[in-house]
């Protein structure tokens, strides 16, 4: 027998609230403790909306659940639907000392060992019922992520991003993204002790040039902003590896003839300073800017108000580049 899908004047629409929380949290029984519900009645409620929609919308998978298409396509439309209607009913109402909000952030690893230990003393002092799930990030270009509501704000050097809402605002339209600076660094090269050129006082961009090297990529693409740099002055260096986190590639280098080029502030943080030589780089590039960015539905929106000024009060704790 075939059912009609249930129309939406019979929709609870209290099972879309659920959903919401089992989308978020991909696990049922986080879902079910974020919700104050037994774990058989999160079931029972997406049981309910399954049959409505005709649609399996999650499955197991391993200690969690995986998502159908139509659920992930669903997904962004009821987030954004909810936090729209709290925010008409409790406009204003954000104690983070009573909330349980959980906030989804993007960010490189060195852009979280920056920020993430200001971050977690607010949360202990100051919000203990909030949580926060941090997702690497893997594209320069963060703004799918935020429109379909996997990350309520990414953090990082977002340079081509930047540019197009610059020129959106000169357009005078209103961008779908808005953003907040949040700190400036400055990269420096990294390579081990005991590498022939660790012996040098500083590096010519001849020596630079000669060398081989390993590029934090994102996307794995063999070219970053220092090979934009050397192209403009006719120059270019051998990359012979790519990998997608700043942790990694200083492992890979305190092993290896390999140069790398990383945020002056991460040296330190991956515990093998001891093992790495820093130098300047041999030429100019831009200043690294590190932005908050954000869909703009959420700007009027409390909870993300306290997100980002944490942010920014975190980046000003951490220690200088």
């Amino acid at each position: 027998m075939v059912h009609k899908p249930t129309s939406f004047r019979q929709l609870d629409l209290n099972l879309l609230r659920v959903f919401d929380e089992v989308m978020s949290e991909r696990n049922l029984t986080r879902a079910a403790d974020n919700l104050a519900m037994t774990q058989p009645a999160v079931s029972n409620a997406l049981r309910r909306l399954r049959e409505a929609l005709q649609d399996d919308l999650v499955r197991r998978s391993g200690y969690g659940i995986e998502p159908t298409p139509k659920a992930v396509a669903l997904w962004p439309a009821v987030r954004s639907a909810l936090t729209q209607l709290r925010d008409s009913i409790a406009p204003g109402q954000f104690d983070p000392a009573t909330a349980s909000d959980t906030f989804m952030l993007a960010m490189s690893d060195a852009t979280a060992a920056k920020l993430m230990p200001a971050v977690v003393h607010t949360l202990n002092t100051q919000a203990p019922g909030v949580s926060l799930r941090v997702l690497p990030l893997t594209t320069r270009d963060p703004r799918r992520l935020l429109e379909t509501h996997e990350a309520d704000m990414a953090i990082g050097h977002f340079p081509g991003v930047m540019a197009e809402l610059a020129a959106v605002h000169l357009q005078e339209a209103l961008p779908s993204f808005a953003f907040q600076r949040l700190y400036s660094g400055r990269y420096v090269v990294v390579m081990r002790r005991e590498h022939p050129m660790a012996s040098l006082p500083g590096l010519s961009l001849d020596d630079y040039c000669s060398a081989r090297h390993l590029l934090v990529s994102f996307s794995g693409k063999p070219f970053g902003f220092v090979d934009e740099a050397l192209r403009m002055l006719g120059r270019q260096r051998r990359v012979v590896m790519t990998v997608n986190q700043f942790f990694t590639a200083g492992r890979v280098v305190a092993s290896s003839d390999l140069l790398t080029v990383l945020p002056a502030h991460f040296v330190d943080t991956t515990g093998m300073g001891r093992a790495l030589v820093v130098r300047e780089l041999p030429l100019k590039v831009p200043e690294v800017h590190v932005d908050a960015l954000w869909h703009r539905h959420h700007s009027q929106s409390p909870p993300h108000q306290w997100l980002l000024q944490t942010m920014a009060r975190s980046a000003l704790a951490a220690p200088a580049s």
